[in-house]
């Protein structure tokens, strides 16, 4: 039987081509009234190109705003508000953000009247009249961030000018969340501290562990590698595999000549058969292909070419234009699920999973790293 992509047919494994368990962290309160995303809530993406420019805009601007407010405030950068949103919002995708940063139709959640509906089984009683959230009967989250009015009344700042703070602008809503996460001067470079101000905004661990994972990648897309002092091949496989990001993740989907519509169906019912892309073993093969290089078609079999680097190592002993594996059962690389290329700086260039598009992720942004295989 024909396997494509990074599938492997696994006795006692579930294989998943490209994907990394993704836990729902959106609680009641936060949960939009609009519906959810598949996959629990969390709406798949990754690197910049899933952000709307305004809401990116509003993020930067955010993050140069908020030691005005917080001096003492450090590392708050905008990749860690752009985790946020991400799971609150997903970037408010699909409403139409102004040029001054109003966001309409506004982002709602459900009504936190203890009813049980969307998960909510606590009642907040109303705190603001109707006024953000639309009603007086109890308190909704609000904006792209998901504040209750109660505590935007207490971190609510005008970033615009317009001398109103409202949850419902991207901007205002940023800054917010900024003054919120830096706390009364928290150094976020601190990966202790971070996890407190996640925590802050929402005592759950799956939700911290679920923007801390977003975070990572926002920080990882930020940064382009530096192909200056590589090889020809290498950098010729490396520049290929840049050249597809934005391109849609495709179940099959590649070649050695290009993005191509993938097959039916991965395990999750993802289709690929309208998606011309990549999926993540077929973008190496395309990007090795560039360099004269020949790959078998799936994760594992890729994993026996080149060079090995064993996982004991760490990813410390990679170097650019390594091919980066993952496994359900580390060490058994019949267990591979996963390959992305690696370009230095701990990045890699992925094509993560169904409803992503190719970019740039940490390597730590899928879970059980098996090493790698050096072909160059």
């Amino acid at each position: 039987m024909r396997r494509w992509g990074c599938l492997v047919a696994l006795m006692m494994f579930a294989a998943v081509c490209c994907a990394a368990p993704v836990g729902s962290a959106i609680s009641a309160y936060v949960a939009l009234n609009t519906g959810t995303q598949e996959d629990g809530g969390i709406a798949e993406g990754g690197s910049a190109a899933d952000i709307p420019a305004r809401m990116l805009s509003a993020y930067k601007k955010a993050a140069q705003q908020v030691r005005k407010y917080v001096p003492k405030c450090q590392g708050l950068g905008w990749p860690i508000l752009a985790g946020i949103a991400k799971v609150e919002s997903n970037h408010a995708v699909g409403r139409n953000i102004a040029d001054n940063g109003d966001i309409r139709p506004r982002i709602l959640g459900v009504l936190l009247n203890g009813s049980g509906a969307g998960g909510n089984t606590t009642a907040f009683p109303d705190t603001d009249g109707g006024k953000w959230d639309g009603t007086a009967s109890a308190e909704r989250a609000v904006g792209p961030f998901q504040f209750l009015p109660s505590t935007w009344e207490s971190i609510g700042k005008d970033a615009g000018g317009d001398k109103i703070a409202d949850p419902h602008n991207a901007d205002d809503a940023a800054l917010g969340a900024a003054i919120y996460l830096c706390g009364n001067g928290r150094d976020l470079t601190q990966r202790s501290q971070l996890k407190a101000a996640i925590w802050q905004y929402n005592h759950s661990d799956e939700y911290v562990a679920n923007v801390l994972g977003w975070i990572d990648q926002y920080e990882a897309a930020a940064k382009d590698p530096d192909l200056k002092s590589l090889s020809g091949q290498v950098r010729a496989v490396i520049d290929a595999a840049l050249s597809q990001r934005g391109v849609p993740y495709s179940w099959g989907g590649g070649t050695p000549s290009g993005p191509s519509y993938g097959i039916c169906c991965s395990p999750s019912g993802k289709s690929g058969t309208t998606i011309k892309g990549f999926d993540c073993s077929g973008l190496t093969t395309y990007a090795y292909a560039q360099a004269g290089v020949s790959l078998p078609r799936t994760a594992a079999a890729q994993a026996g070419r080149g060079q090995r680097i064993p996982a004991s190592l760490g990813t410390g002993a990679l170097k650019p234009g390594d091919l980066v594996f993952y496994a359900y059962a580390p060490g058994r690389d019949s267990t591979i699920y996963h390959v992305g290329i690696y370009t230095g700086g701990g990045q890699m260039i992925n094509a993560a999973r169904p409803g992503t598009v190719i970019r740039l992720d940490s390597v730590n942004a899928m879970s059980g790293y098996a090493g790698g295989a050096r072909l160059l």
